[in-house]
């Protein structure tokens, strides 16, 4: 019979659980040893753990978690530049033999050890134990960062209760001569020192960046977009303080509300002149690109950071999951839909690029050179400020964008909140609200230098850097952690007891084997970036050294509690 403890017993040789019987707040394990003595019963404390109120509520955490503004402003991009609609290939073979297992291997290790990134390694390999500690840098510093895009977010959302978009035509006081209107004009030249009213809006009023002179010199803070950041760390905190009891509720708006407006702007990106243009520049098969490793690298890097294993947040959500909860069945569903609002995503994005080609008169990849924020502030709204009802489409283009965002802010939060909270329970156990608001003051205060004059170099640095190889490597040394280390059969075992059936071959595979090779891949491919550069800054040395200290920072705790443990700790490195 398999072992089947529970969540905060370890697991000895020949024990074996008979029975289980559930009562009012208790499980009564009756566990048999291989000596005569009778059976021992051992009594654990069940109910005490919050749980989500419904299935749904679980589902749509994850979904919104994974569902992001990556799969709006990355996937397109890497898409087309990867070989358009043969990139789906590799895409699709990447997702199966790295992504979804990991996906999988998360939301099972979460649900049946029942807490988070931290103390899980208590019970699976505590000489890892630094890999909690690194997972809940790295979530930190995507809150700073990421937190940033959706305060610029919020404010284009306020800049849009407007008759005329403000970033329609050249007449504002933020405007240079080099701005070039050539909507709803004839015989306009485009050169290569032209603007559009779109970018000198997000680069000029937006983040006045001009008044900057690097990171040597940050310039000045924007008090409007740190208001912005304040009211989205305000919902942030009602949305978590309580729990899951109170995000599940939340997620019923944010991550479903998405899909609406992206349903909208495909219907009226499909009825723009040359939209077709665009589709056709976007899934146009360039077979020749399949041959190529680095679109293979970018396709599993795609599927990682899209999906999100490593990052912590589908432990701390799926450990508030019933004990029997198919977690098989979530990955599948979970991860579909991901992949799917990706592939949708493109539509969105492609049809009115093909619409804004046809009216600058340029091919598609002339206008699709933008990627990341400038994508979603500068090309996307500089297309709805020229169509009929700019006005609506602006407004629900950013509140999905807001949407997006918070959704997975509140994964990685919680992500921090669930494991620091089980591995202090003595201190925090009653204390939530407090430490969810010192949590998100913290996160405020830090964030702050990012809403300087200069800031958005320094978002472009924490995103490059923070996380990247970092949390790559993390989930390397997870997947290797616990098929190498606690054991696949073990682990087997532990999905066997909740799922009634133990995983097939396929997915024994790939934890042993191909998904701990896929990480490689994409890991040693990221130590090597291109030079950095956003708009006409280029990063300095010293930046880069900056970045690789920033990176360090998150992955050094593994090393240290590696140290740590083998020092302090009495017995052989096997007992370690």
């Amino acid at each position: 019979c398999s072992v089947l403890l529970s969540p905060h017993q370890k697991h000895y040789p020949g024990l074996c659980v008979l029975k289980e019987f559930k009562m009012v707040k208790v499980h009564v394990y009756f566990i048999h040893t291989n000596t005569r003595s009778p059976p021992v019963p051992v009594i654990t404390q069940t109910n005490s753990r919050d749980k989500w109120s419904k299935k749904m509520d679980f589902l749509l955490s994850v979904i919104g978690f994974a569902v992001d503004l990556g799969n709006v402003w990355r996937f397109p991009y890497i898409c087309y530049q990867n070989g358009g609609g043969a990139f789906l290939i590799p895409y699709i073979v990447m997702a199966i033999f790295g992504g979804v297992p990991l996906f999988y291997m998360e939301l099972a290790l979460g649900q049946f050890h029942r807490t988070g990134a931290i103390s899980i390694w208590k019970h699976i390999c505590p000489i890892f134990k630094g890999i909690g500690y690194a997972i809940c840098v790295i979530a930190l510093y995507v809150s700073f960062y990421y937190n940033t895009i959706i305060a610029w977010a919020l404010f284009y959302f306020y800049s849009s209760f407007a008759s005329v978009l403000p970033w329609t035509n050249c007449d504002n006081a933020w405007n240079t001569e080099n701005c070039t209107n050539y909507f709803l004009k004839d015989n306009v030249t485009w050169n290569n020192y032209s603007r559009s009213p779109a970018e000198e809006f997000y680069t000029r009023n937006v983040l006045e960046i001009h008044k900057s002179d690097g990171l040597r010199n940050v310039g000045g803070v924007r008090w409007q977009l740190m208001l912005c950041l304040f009211l989205i760390f305000t919902i942030v905190y009602f949305s978590l303080w309580k729990g899951v009891k109170t995000s599940g509720k939340v997620v019923w708006v944010t991550a479903t509300l998405p899909y609406v407006v992206l349903f909208i702007l495909l219907i009226r990106g499909a009825t723009l002149p040359g939209a077709w243009k665009g589709v056709v520049f976007y899934l146009k098969p360039k077979w020749e690109k399949l041959f190529e490793t680095s679109v293979w690298v970018d396709a599993a890097a795609q599927i990682f950071f899209s999906l999100g294993p490593g990052f912590g947040v589908l432990l701390a959500l799926s450990s508030y999951n019933p004990f029997t909860n198919n977690c098989y069945r979530d990955a599948i569903v979970t991860s579909l839909v991901n992949c799917l609002t990706s592939f949708m995503s493109g539509f969105v994005i492609f049809t009115v690029l093909g619409y804004m080609a046809e009216k600058r008169n340029v091919n598609v990849e002339d206008v699709a050179r933008d990627k990341g924020p400038s994508l979603l502030f500068i090309t996307y709204p500089e297309a709805i400020a020229n169509m009929t009802g700019s006005t609506f489409f602006a407004i629900i283009f950013f509140v999905m964008m807001i949407t997006l965002g918070l959704d997975s802010t509140f994964g990685g939060l919680e992500a921090i909140i669930t494991a620091v909270m089980d591995e202090y329970p003595g201190y925090l156990a009653n204390r939530r609200e407090l430490f969810v608001l010192g949590l998100v003051v913290v996160c405020f205060l830090v964030t702050g230098m990012c809403f300087s004059q200069g800031g958005a170099y320094v978002v472009k640095l924490l995103e490059e850097f923070g996380v990247g190889s970092s949390i790559i490597a993390v989930g390397f040394l997870e997947a290797i952690a616990v098929s190498w280390f606690y054991g696949i059969t073990r682990f087997s075992n532990d999905i066997k007891s909740m799922l009634g059936y133990s995983p097939g071959l396929f997915w024994k595979v790939c934890w042993v084997a191909i998904s701990p090779a896929f990480l490689y891949i994409i890991v040693s491919s990221l130590l090597k970036p291109p030079p950095l550069q956003l708009f006409d800054y280029k990063y300095p040395d010293w930046s880069i050294t900056v970045g690789y200290v920033i990176g360090a920072s998150s992955f050094m705790w593994i090393p240290i509690y590696m140290v740590y443990k083998l020092v302090w700790t009495p017995g052989s490195l096997k007992q370690v």
